[in-house]
């Protein structure tokens, strides 16, 4: 039988919500929830409450989205008087005065093998540096970007094709799973030090990255593509590549190389599979190119 704990929970993306409707399956009372405040969005730039708040308002729980933690909100959390606060992808660090409220502590779903990958964006970093396995690392929360001492920790393979939208899905599933695992147990779960060898940083990232380096190895482009947003410059417009499988050719980088199409990068090539237009929806390679030629020899610019 679960152990039921009164807890505030505090995230903001999608790969949070799963974490929120695990806690209540479970069970646990959830006394408010906490999520970045709503922002503007689309062209419109109607204001959009997160994807957090979205599910807490239609589970009728609660919601408050301070800026940021004043002391004022610290009283306000401190006055729940919680068992314990959980974390995911918050996007707040939390002052010394919250991390120290909860009766049992603050407790963070992390979403890579720490102390690799700290901070922003675990996700996409794993993909980008081509490593071949991530995972969540459940935590207790400490001062600082993710230096807690761990006390559970799952591992998961990324494949040679996985995408960040799905490697998200996957590990948000499992670190639901992991912190409700993690409460029912917590009085005795001993914290693990995080060690001082292989602490790297997941850098947030900047929409300049998005953009595709053709003079980059094949290898790297591709991984890229899985992990980000990407597009590439051609007759003037911002072409979105949706997916791209490694080729073989050389020439010079960015040069269309064939009716495929396939691209020369600086190591290597990309055969492009799947593109979008600004404003278009995403096509196949072969349907896009009757209404975009891009003939062989084709330069593509690079940044």
């Amino acid at each position: 039988m679960t152990t039921r704990r009164r807890l505030a929970f505090m995230g903001t993306p999608d790969f949070a919500v799963a974490a929120l409707d695990a806690l209540v399956a479970a069970g646990h009372e959830i006394a408010a929830v906490y999520c970045q405040p709503p922002r503007q969005a689309g062209r419109g730039h109607k204001v959009v409450p997160s994807p957090v708040e979205r599910r807490a308002t239609a589970l009728r729980l609660l919601v408050r989205h301070p800026a940021k933690l004043s002391p004022e909100d610290c009283a306000d959390f401190a006055a729940l008087r919680l068992d314990a606060a959980v974390v995911a992808a918050y996007g707040l660090l939390l002052p010394q005065a919250v991390l120290d409220a909860p009766r049992l502590g603050c407790f963070n779903i992390h979403a890579s093998l720490l102390p690799r990958w700290r901070g922003a964006a675990p996700i996409e970093r794993a993909i980008m540096a081509g490593d071949a396995e991530t995972g969540v690392t459940i935590m207790r929360m400490a001062a600082g970007l993710d230096t807690g001492p761990m006390l559970l920790q799952e591992r998961v393979s990324i494949g040679a094709d996985t995408t960040a939208t799905a490697l998200r899905a996957e590990l948000a599933a499992l670190g639901a799973r992991l912190m409700v695992d993690a409460l029912e147990q917590i009085e005795h779960l001993t914290g693990t030090p995080q060690p001082a060898d292989g602490v790297t940083y997941a850098k947030k990232l900047r929409r300049e990255e998005e953009r595709i380096d053709w003079r980059l190895p094949a290898v790297q482009i591709h991984r890229q593509l899985r992990a980000l947003d990407s597009w590439f410059e051609a007759k003037g417009e911002r072409v979105k590549l949706l997916a791209a499988a490694l080729a073989d050719g050389h020439a010079a980088p960015g040069t269309v190389l064939d009716d495929a199409p396939t691209v020369a990068c600086g190591e290597g090539a990309l055969r492009l599979l799947r593109l979008q237009r600004p404003g278009r929806g995403p096509l196949d390679a072969a349907t896009f190119l009757r209404g975009f030629a891009l003939p062989p020899g084709t330069l593509l610019p690079s940044p």
